[in-house]
């Protein structure tokens, strides 16, 4: 069944090839869609073009159709081309000519954009809430760690002190920048899409507030043009967002994979989360941060991949956009999966506590030196210079008593300030 079908025959070639893999995807999307139609039912009711038996017939129906979707027990035969067209077909069939009223005043377009968007919304939450988690997990490392030095890089040479508490809470910090990111991309998605028709409106007298409400949008996407266009910029945003964390990710475990070097040998992997070499005994390899790392960078990939996907389009709806249901729906699958594995590996991982008591670290303390010597009143560029002079002449002797205390420093994480802080995105007063 099609429900764009004109009675004639279908070139199977071309079916296939443009259905793609969109019966998989679909069935994602099988529980939204359904809880659109229960509303869109609702709203033909409410504007009479169904009665309360009706109604109440196509809601029930509708409703164990979505409970199907839910346990993993609905399919999508090859005879349809989509969610949609199966949908429309249960319907008919359990209740004949009341199943067929069920399209009336929508369009698949905004019927794909709404299930689309109750989808994204869904997982932006779920995304949000598996972030927090990992954020906790940080700020309990950092406090946990807080007073464990280790060496700070820039250019990758050695620069000055810093801790585990810095490190761990550094990432806690820049995730809740993603999470502000993804909480931005939630604001443009929720916006009602259905009653946009086929991207022009209808004639019918629909009721879009009573569905923006009953389908817990924030506000109508108002415009049906508008709403056409909103799929490109709704998936634009939140690939995006999904990038944004992707490269949070992707940095700390390359920072873990450095740390568990030889060279560096800040990290211990557990033997449980590594593994080794078909003929180096001696390997306890970080496999599972470096793939976490490589999916998470092709994650960054994906914004471009929309993109080209859409440089082209002219205003209304295009078949092109179809394609963009997978990388959207497959980033977040990916995403979460990255972000659970992150959280359970790093249950393998031990810090290994006097890194800076190696000779070599020793000019990690060479700032902290010369800034003793200006508090007791030597000029600035003259401390460093003498700093200098000493570390070329190897007479430099480090003073390795900090006095960091400023918001943020060493000797003052301010955990709570970035507890807060997530708290306050999160629009909670409560503590974390």
């Amino acid at each position: 069944m099609k429900l764009w079908g004109k009675g004639q025959p279908i070139d199977k070639k071309i079916d296939a090839f443009t259905v793609g893999n969109d019966r998989h995807y679909d069935l994602i999307l099988a529980p939204f869609d359904c809880q659109a139609s229960i509303v869109h039912a609702k709203m033909l009711h409410k504007i009479d073009i169904l009665t309360d038996t009706e109604t109440n017939q196509l809601v029930k129906t509708l409703d164990e159709i979505r409970q199907k979707a839910l346990n993993n027990e609905l399919t999508i035969e090859d005879e349809f081309e989509d969610i949609h067209s199966k949908l429309e077909d249960l319907l008919t069939k359990i209740h004949g000519d009341l199943g067929k009223k069920i399209h009336t005043a929508r369009s698949r377009n905004d019927q794909v954009l709404v299930a689309f968007q109750l989808y994204i919304k869904n997982q932006i939450d779920r995304q949000i809430e598996s972030i927090v988690k990992f954020v906790e997990l940080l700020l309990d490392l950092a406090k946990k760690n807080e007073n464990i030095l280790m060496p700070g890089y820039t250019h990758m040479q050695v620069a000055m002190p810093s801790s585990f508490g810095l490190w761990f809470s550094g990432y806690a910090e820049t995730l809740i920048d993603d999470i502000i990111s993804l909480i931005a991309s939630r604001q443009i998605v929720d916006q009602n899409p259905l009653g946009s028709a086929a991207g022009y409106g209808t004639g019918f007298g629909i009721d879009r507030q009573f569905t923006t409400d009953l389908l817990g949008f924030d506000q109508i996407r108002i415009n049906p043009i508008a709403v056409q266009m909103g799929r490109e910029k709704i998936c634009n945003s939140i690939l995006n967002g999904i990038a944004g964390v992707g490269s949070t990710i992707s940095k700390f475990c390359f920072d873990i994979c450095l740390y568990s070097g030889q060279e560096h040998n800040f990290i211990l992997l557990d033997d449980k989360i590594t593994t080794g070499s078909s003929i180096m005994p001696h390997k306890k390899n970080p496999d599972i941060f470096e793939i976490i790392r490589g999916k998470c960078n092709l994650l960054k990939g994906l914004p471009n991949q929309l993109n080209l996907l859409c440089s082209n389009l002219p205003t209304g709806y295009h078949r092109d956009l179809q394609l963009s249901k997978g990388i959207v729906i497959d980033g977040f699958e990916e995403l979460s999966s990255c972000i659970d594995m992150t959280i359970y590996a790093l249950k393998g991982i031990k810090i290994i506590d006097d890194i800076i008591k190696d000779e070599k670290y020793a000019h990690l303390f060479s700032v902290n030196t010369l800034e003793k010597w200006v508090k007791n009143g030597m000029p600035f560029r003259e401390a460093y210079k003498k700093m200098g002079h000493q570390i070329r002449n190897k007479t430099f002797v480090p003073d390795k008593i900090l006095e960091h205390s400023h918001i943020g420093s060493l000797g003052n994480l301010s955990l709570d300030m970035i507890r807060q802080k997530l708290n306050q995105v999160l629009g909670s007063d409560d503590s974390v």
